[in-house]
């Protein structure tokens, strides 16, 4: 049976914690954050190949750093404040190691709006569309594949002000809905959107909430999802580099007006994507 070790890393360092290391192709996380919808990064014993990682039942993307391994695990908006998460990690020794991380608060912004019952509640076809398409979505966005990205750093998808932050929760006549799982970017109908970071295609489609959707998968779960297209230019198990072209922005799926949301995902939780784009 193998050995177990324990330790515990208490979020003291909430934002701005950590800098590029640059050397070797690689990059880190900008920003290092152990809130819901942050990026707890955790680092491991170097002088061992790389360990297998583990939050809840998904992988944890693991890449080099000088001299050290370091885990990025993303945590879900959904996560208590407070709360400890947990992540396994497995060496090639044998020796298993749990760590335990504290989840800080961080206060995200509300929005209230009063809308027609008509625009809140989904018709039964259009409910049980929207399940179908979630299933599915879910399983894609599961997506693990071994080659790491060459870089977490990505490139702003679209030209055009961000609009909307991640992580506003909407309340529609007082019913809270779910919080924004992306970043939105102000920018014309037709205007080009190009691959975030260097990947595969792994789905491109049109979805009842998203509108014509494509994901890009970057390596070990780092994926990027840009929806509300008005055209898709990529289909899948396309391989792109970064600043490819992949679409053009709409006002396709369930939306107000054209724009382009734009989400990033590690381990299969939402994560801000202001950690990984430029300022």
């Amino acid at each position: 049976m193998p050995s177990i070790a324990r330790r515990r890393l208490l979020n003291s360092i909430p934002a701005l914690a950590l800098s590029p290391w640059a050397g070797g192709g690689w990059a880190a996380v900008r920003r290092v954050s152990a809130v819901p919808g942050g990026v707890a990064r955790i680092p491991f014993d170097g002088t061992h190949p790389a360990p297998r990682v583990r939050l809840g039942e998904d992988r944890v993307l693991v890449m080099r750093e000088a001299d050290a391994w370091v885990a990025h695990a993303g945590i879900a908006l959904s996560t208590p404040p407070g709360s400890i998460v947990k992540v396994q990690a497995e060496r090639a020794d044998g020796v298993a190691e749990s760590v335990e991380v504290e989840v800080a608060p961080k206060a995200y912004a509300e929005q209230h709006l009063k809308v027609p019952p008509g625009k809140v509640d989904l018709s039964k076809e259009d409910l049980a569309r929207y399940e179908r398409e979630r299933a599915h979505l879910a399983k894609v966005l599961r997506t693990f594949s071994e080659a790491p990205p060459a870089t977490l750093a990505l490139q702003t998808p679209v030209q055009g002000p961000r609009s909307s932050s991640f992580g506003l929760r909407r309340f529609f006549n007082g019913q809270p809905r779910s919080p924004h799982n992306g970043m939105d970017f102000a920018a014309a109908a037709g205007t080009p959107v190009v691959a975030a970071g260097a990947g595969r295609i792994i789905d491109a489609g049109d979805y009842f909430f998203p509108g014509k959707t494509v994901i890009v998968d970057h390596g070990q779960g780092l994926l990027t999802l840009y929806a509300h297209l008005a055209a898709i230019e990529t289909r899948v198990d396309e391989r792109v580099p970064a600043g490819h072209p992949i679409g053009k922005v709409g006002a396709t799926g369930r939306v107000t007006g054209a724009h382009l949301h734009f989400s990033v995902f590690l381990n299969a939780a939402a994560v801000d994507p202001a950690l990984f784009l430029p300022d």
